[in-house]
């Protein structure tokens, strides 16, 4: 998966953080998804500006300071205070405004727009990120093209996703997603009495990795850079290679690609 040098420079940062203690760590903190998502979420912004500096540096050699951060789904705004500490210029997108203000959050300069019609010009961002959005997307890989359309030649584009035959693919529903995710939603509110959050068909996709590997795969207007299960340790990578046991171990698989340079003659 990693023969090419450029790949492995570009992952290099990144793999020597992604140790079994840090994937523990992680893992704990999905428990408060639900009960205290300011924690999960305040964990995972840490986590997400180290994955997306240390793979920025690997590209292009920089750091996130004075980098425009384009969050695809960026929700209430959970990551902006841990970029803008890294010096980067976040900029939020999200179409659902009761969701912009879900946390009494404030992010300056947040749009609301759809990650299938991004509202910005073609090369305008230096990084377009989106974290585990594309399984509450009915045309994730529209999304994925519109990411890779507004991110500058030479930049970066990463693509984070829960994978459905992990065992976060139910989200809140889980583990019974293993059995549809109908059947899932409907144990869920004959349990609890309410609706899940991610209602299956609605705000929830099967969306495997398979999926996103074969639309990694098939850019005509862009370089695949990587791809790894995020909450691994760097020794269990080589999962992503395995057809089908992929998708009941990867859990939440990232996609690393960027626009190519664009060379003129005289």
């Amino acid at each position: 998966m990693f023969a090419d040098p450029r790949r492995r420079s570009v992952t290099a940062g990144f793999a020597r953080r992604a140790t079994l203690k840090r994937s523990t760590r992680l893992l704990s903190d999905f428990k408060h998804e639900q009960t205290d998502p300011q924690h999960f979420y305040g964990a995972l912004a840490g986590d997400s500006v180290d994955l997306i500096g240390d793979l920025y540096l690997g590209t292009t050699g920089k750091t996130l300071d004075g980098a425009a951060v384009l969050d695809v789904g960026g929700g209430p705004g959970y990551f902006a205070e841990r970029f803008a500490r890294a010096g980067a210029r976040y900029i939020p997108v999200e179409p659902d405004p009761s969701e912009m203000h879900a946390a009494g959050l404030s992010v300056h300069g947040a749009v609301r727009g759809s990650g299938m019609s991004l509202p910005f010009r073609d090369g305008s961002v230096d990084i377009c990120f989106s974290s585990n959005v594309a399984e509450h997307v009915r045309e994730p890989w529209v999304m994925a093209d519109e990411m890779l359309r507004v991110t500058k030649p030479g930049g970066l584009m990463v693509l984070s996703y829960t994978v459905w035959l992990g065992p976060f693919g139910g989200h809140e529903t889980g583990p019974w997603h293993y059995l549809g995710g109908e059947r899932a939603a409907r144990r869920y509110v004959r349990k609890h009495g309410k609706e899940p959050k991610n209602r299956f068909g609605e705000s929830l996709f099967a969306v495997r990795a398979s999926d996103g590997l074969r639309w990694a795969k098939g850019l005509s207007d862009g370089e695949l850079l990587a791809t790894f299960p995020r909450y691994h340790p760097r020794w269990a990578w080589w999962v992503v290679r395995v057809p089908w046991l992929r998708e009941l171990l990867t859990s939440n698989l990232v996609i690393v690609a960027s626009p190519p340079v664009r060379e003129f003659g005289p």
